[in-house]
């Protein structure tokens, strides 16, 4: 058998598995609304305001349970971030406790610097687990590491649009996607339905209610507009430098094209004698 009849052969074993498993063992998570971001495509920006309300979510909410390891106080005033300034930044980290060791290797406690990080919200990780029996996940990446799968076309056309918002939008359904269990549906004790989910029973509560952080700049404090927000800054917080990674690589685009166009007319300088 050669090569390209073999690789067909598994093609039609695959079509053939999948048309057999039952719908339910093949529809393992709900595919979360595709939502438009500021930041997506190659030329996506982060949207400041929206940073600074995506930030005060976690603030106020998030970070009771959900701790932010990788991220430092100082990456808010960093260009392509919320855009807080030195000395709100300074405002910011002072009001956190950090646990730190003196000159004599004494455990002390101290104000927080911009220089630190986000302190976690539990001592260990026995105590995180102490209230849904399982720690929650770290914040820092969770829009690069939660994701789903597209299928089929769609991943073909995510190849040309560089759709890469999987993360954002997963996160963004999950906290609006609670609801009561539909009947028949057996939820374990102390579990909670989510449509997004995969399997629909997630450990943690309902975080978010409409109305329960207060904007400042008129805007509308619904759990869709939480969602997004928050969505958003766990985005920036996964990639901070996004906004410059993307400049550079326009930058660099933009020099290989030149520089292939000076070689090909060098070569034809070259070897314009021969021809």
């Amino acid at each position: 058998m050669t090569m390209k009849s073999t690789i067909f052969a598994l093609a039609l074993a695959g079509a053939a598995v999948a048309l057999t498993t039952p719908a339910s063992a093949q529809v393992e998570q709900v595919p979360p609304p595709e939502l438009k971001w500021s930041f997506s495509g190659p030329f996506g920006t982060f949207d400041q305001a929206q940073l600074q309300r995506g930030f005060k979510i976690y603030r106020e909410v998030c970070s009771n349970c959900h701790s932010l390891n990788l991220l430092s106080f100082r990456n808010l005033a960093e260009p392509g971030g919320p855009a807080f300034t030195e000395a709100q930044v300074a405002k910011i980290a002072s009001e956190y406790k950090i646990k730190d060791i003196d000159d004599q290797g004494n455990s002390i406690e101290r104000t927080g610097r911009p220089a630190d990080h986000f302190p976690p919200p539990f001592p260990n990780e026995q105590a995180a687990k102490a209230n849904f029996g399982v720690a929650p996940p770290d914040m820092s990446t969770l829009a690069k590491a939660r994701t789903y799968t597209r299928g089929f076309p769609w991943f073909l056309f995510d190849i040309v649009s560089q759709y890469q918002e999987q993360g954002p939008d997963y996160i963004a359904a999950i906290l609006t996607g609670y609801e009561d269990p539909p009947k028949g549906f057996n939820l374990p004790k102390g579990g909670h339905y989510n449509e997004y989910f995969p399997g629909h029973n997630i450990a943690m509560p309902q975080p978010l209610q409409a109305g329960q952080v207060k904007y400042d700049d008129g805007t509308p404090e619904t759990l869709r507009q939480y969602s997004q927000d928050v969505a958003s800054f766990l985005t920036w917080a996964s990639e901070p430098h996004m906004v410059e990674r993307k400049r550079i690589g326009f930058q660099v685009i933009i020099f290989l094209i030149v520089f292939a166009g000076l070689m090909y007319f060098t070569k034809k300088k070259v070897w314009s004698d021969v021809h």
